[in-house]
């Protein structure tokens, strides 16, 4: 059995560490290069090697991160503290009383939704294999879009309600995943403007200005590796309002990990983690006013 001086030895790869964190090796690179998260050793073969006290830590971040804190907020913080924000996320956000609540049933729109993006997913897969064409991928792609869309008009809101702009930045034409963030946020009661794909930083802030928004949603997608996307990032930062949060998702989120921490976006892992964040910006916002 490996004693405790062992395994606190750099032993593990970048491989290993995504697949034991749940982080990917870009979001990795980006952490330890801006913050200094983690001080990985070097093989002989220039591989990074990390210990198992730096997995612990990067897991306790990854899972701070999924509770709405920003990896900005959390670089400077012990262990210790880390967990104890991740104790008190869970507190806030529990059940008043597991004892008398009542079972909770399953959300007809939520699970349609994923299984919308569970399809959308899979076809896309299909068709990048050559088992279906294009004219198929094309058919189910207008089928979900039109689904989603009618998902996210909003119904008997209250006058109220929340304000949520999403969007997809300048050049990424994929709104798939725009079209879902929008049907769960209206599923959560918010007023979702919509603005559609390829719009640039300046004019989504604008759009969020007039809307009165309470958060900025973006999904990235396609392609991974566009050098002005920082820019338009930037600039949307630059031109929204400081209190209005920028959250973005999809795909290709992790390959501008860095663009998008610089700015203080909050990465979205899945629709649980946007629903948990909506609700706390729902719920601070509504407590600074009561």
């Amino acid at each position: 059995m490996a004693s405790e001086g062992a395994r606190d030895k750099p032993r593990h790869p970048i491989q290993v560490v995504a697949r034991r964190t749940g982080l990917t090796p870009d979001v990795l690179r980006a952490w330890e290069r801006r913050y200094g998260l983690v001080h990985p050793e070097r093989a002989s073969s220039g591989r990074r090697l990390y210990s198992d006290a730096d997995v612990r830590r990067l897991a306790l971040l990854r899972r701070a991160t999924q509770t709405g804190r920003t990896i900005g907020q959390l670089a400077d913080l012990s262990d210790d503290q880390i967990r104890r924000l991740i104790d008190d996320d869970l507190a806030a956000t529990a059940p008043r009383s597991v004892t008398s609540a009542p079972i909770a049933r399953p959300d007809p729109r939520q699970l349609r939704r994923e299984a919308l993006e569970a399809v959308q997913r899979t076809i896309g897969a299909l068709w990048r294999r050559g088992d279906l064409g294009i004219a198929h991928e094309h058919m189910a792609s207008a089928i979900v879009r039109t689904t989603l869309a009618e998902l996210a008009q909003p119904r008997d809101l209250a006058d109220a309600a929340p304000t949520l702009v999403t969007a997809t930045p300048a050049r990424q034409l994929h709104e798939l995943g725009a079209l879902v963030v929008a049907a769960t946020a209206a599923a959560d009661r918010w007023r979702v403007a919509y603005l559609g794909t390829d719009v640039p930083g300046r004019d989504i802030a604008a759009a969020a200005t007039q809307a009165d928004a309470r958060a900025v949603a973006l999904s990235i997608t396609y392609p991974l590796d566009d050098s002005l996307l920082a820019r338009e990032i930037a600039a949307l930062r630059a031109d929204l309002a400081p209190s209005v949060p920028i959250l973005v998702g999809g795909l290709g989120a992790a390959a501008y990990v860095e663009a998008l921490t610089s700015v203080g976006a909050m990465i979205l892992g899945d629709l649980q983690n946007l629903r948990a964040i909506l609700g706390s910006i729902r719920f601070e916002h509504d407590g600074a006013a009561a």
